[in-house]
Formats: C-alpha cells, structure tokens, sequence
C-alpha cells in the first residue's frame, strides 16, 4: 500500500472503530488495531506502520508510555498520544518520550486529520532533518530515481498524502502511487516510515 498507514492502538473496541472510520475518510490506511502492549508490539515489529495512534491508558494501566519507549528504541516512527488525560503530571510523563502530538478525547474528524498532518510534517522536517538531493540519492541506489519520483519523495517527505501529491504534482491519485511503487522498487522498501529512514541515513 502506498497510502499513508497508521496502527491504532486503543482499548475500547467502539473508540478504536470510530477512529478507523476517520482515517478511512481522510484518505490514511488503518493497518490494524492493538489493544494492549503486547498486540501493539508485534504489530510496530511486524507490521512497520507510518505513524501509531497510541491510547496512553490500555486495561487500567499507563502502558502507552512503555510502547513509545519500544517505538523510541527499535523504529523510526510518528506516533500520537490519545488521552482522556490532561492533567499535568500525565503531561510530565508524556513529553520525555517524544510523542509528535497528544490528543484529548474526545476528537473530531477534523481535529484528528490536522494533528496527523502536523505530526507527519513535524516528523519529517525535525526528527529526520536532510536536505534531499537527487544526485546524491541517486548514487547510493542501485537504479536511479526519475526527476517526477525525485519530486514525490519530495512529497513523501513533507508528509503529503497521495491526493495532495495528485494535486500538486497534477496527475491522478494512481499515477501517484505508480510512481511510489517503483520509488519503493528502486530504493528497496516498503512503506513510507521505511523510505523515509533509508533517505536519512543516505544522506547523513
């Protein structure tokens, strides 16, 4: 898939579906759902997803904050805190583990949708911070990226999903994705998160 795909990890099962329900209207691919540390684990290992919605109270306990401490050691990963929690000393907890945003249930679609973006954008531009370059891309790969794919890992880059890359790039959503098919091809990963680490460390 070369839609963005995001994990949620949530606990109550009506909450977890609604969220499904919102990503699947803003064009983002829910991977799954894991709804407790275990099952978020195997599926972070296992499933390499973009960004991770994480639920920070799972059964009673504060186990988001041992899944951000996973995601912060073995992937180079986005994730969001969801929370009915707002007070200070959750707060205190959360900001040493990084998250890309935290979110106070209850959300909207809308609300949702910004924060993914911002988190996505944030991500990319200060967590994995590079100047892309073409030429240097392209001799540490194999087979060399055209200027239009250099131009949408650009896009991947900044975040963008495929409909804004169709927009701003001019073609279809899956001419968009053919070109993300063989970016993927040609630089030998599978998701975006993937991609997006391999430019990074290409490039430091």
């Amino acid at each position: 898939m070369s839609t963005i795909r995001v994990l949620i990890v949530e606990d109550d099962p009506i909450i977890s579906e609604d969220i499904r329900d919102m990503l699947t209207n803003v064009d983002y691919n829910a991977i799954g759902v894991a709804y407790d540390k275990a099952e978020a684990i195997e599926l972070i290992n296992n499933e390499t997803p973009d960004l991770v919605l994480l639920d920070i109270n799972l059964n009673g306990n504060f186990e988001g904050f041992d899944i951000a401490t996973h995601i912060n050691k073995t992937r180079k990963i986005p994730f969001l805190y969801l929370t009915s929690y707002s007070g200070k000393e959750i707060l205190e907890r959360a900001k040493p583990t990084m998250p890309m945003g935290y979110i106070v249930k209850p959300f909207t679609e809308k609300e949702l949708y910004s924060n993914i973006e911002v988190a996505l954008y944030n991500f990319s531009k200060f967590v994995l911070p590079v100047t892309l370059n073409i030429d240097l891309i392209n001799s540490k790969i194999n087979t060399e990226l055209t200027e239009r794919e250099f131009d949408i890992l650009k896009g991947l880059y900044e975040g963008k999903t495929n409909r804004q890359l169709a927009d701003t790039q001019f073609v279809s959503v899956n001419t968009v994705k053919t070109h993300i098919k063989n970016i993927y091809e040609k630089m030998n990963t599978h998701t975006r998160t993937e991609t997006m680490a391999l430019v990074h460390d290409l490039l430091n």
